[in-house]
């Protein structure tokens, strides 16, 4: 029975035409779970492991393969979440198979679970085999805005945007610019400087933040804790964009 469950991924959605996760028109699947507790997270129903539905990796490739035509040469399938190295096993399963149809794959992830320590190292080591690009989202260069934004350290985070240039994985970097918190100048430079020492980072996004996902907190009966918090305007954004050379 553990071998069967250890098979399955826990699904919390599908997006058949996804258009901002890597490039081209991608089917973009969403795994449920996540140990960070992003203030600004959008979809903090993919945090616990108690929604969502099981499926295995034919299961969701066979979904996946409906829309196929409409990818073109660039697109392909992105799994983002919630955290998609939380469930390496079926990820890897997945993006194993996806390849051997030729299939562009890439993954969505923050790098929370990320280690250098045995077992996960290894199964990372052969999830890149089959992982044409990493969207790795960076919160913070600064370590206690990180801890205060997710609750986490950003130390094996960094560790992986390294560990990630060394065996030249392609990487997105992405940075969501929270007014007040993550648009310090100073960050934004040291962020830059780090980005100048990978050699892998073909783009860097910055995301403008936004409180869409606010109602589902509510729903959850979560208090959002960056309620009044408003989008940077045009030229925080065009700033942030300058300095980080997105």
């Amino acid at each position: 029975m553990k071998e069967n469950i250890q098979k399955l991924g826990l699904i919390h959605s599908t997006e058949s035409f996804g258009s901002v996760d890597g490039p081209g028109v991608r089917f973009v699947i969403f795994m449920q779970g996540c140990r960070m507790r992003c203030l600004y997270c959008h979809n903090p129903d993919t945090w616990l492991n108690n929604n969502g539905y099981w499926a295995t990796a034919d299961d969701m490739l066979s979904k996946a393969l409906r829309y196929k035509s409409y990818w073109g040469s660039k697109g392909g399938i992105t799994v983002s979440g919630g955290e998609p190295l939380l469930q390496i096993d079926f990820l890897t399963d997945f993006l194993k198979k996806a390849k051997e149809k030729g299939i562009n794959t890439a993954i969505d992830t923050a790098g929370n679970p990320f280690t250098l320590e045995q077992p996960f190292f290894d199964m990372f080591n052969s999830l890149m085999e089959y992982t044409d690009l990493v969207l790795l989202d960076i919160k913070s260069i600064n370590d206690e805005i990180h801890k205060r934004l997710t609750g986490h350290s950003n130390s094996n985070i960094l560790q992986m945007a390294k560990f990630l240039s060394k065996i030249n994985k392609p990487v997105w970097i992405r940075y969501v610019l929270v007014p007040g918190i993550t648009d310090n100048k100073e960050d934004l430079i040291n962020l830059r400087g780090f980005i100048n020492t990978l050699n892998n980072v073909d783009r860097v996004e910055v995301l403008p933040y936004h409180a869409m996902g606010e109602y589902k907190w509510k729903e959850l009966g979560l208090e959002y804790k960056l309620k009044g918090v408003n989008p940077p305007d045009k030229n925080s954004v065009a700033r942030a964009k300058e300095i980080l050379g997105a």
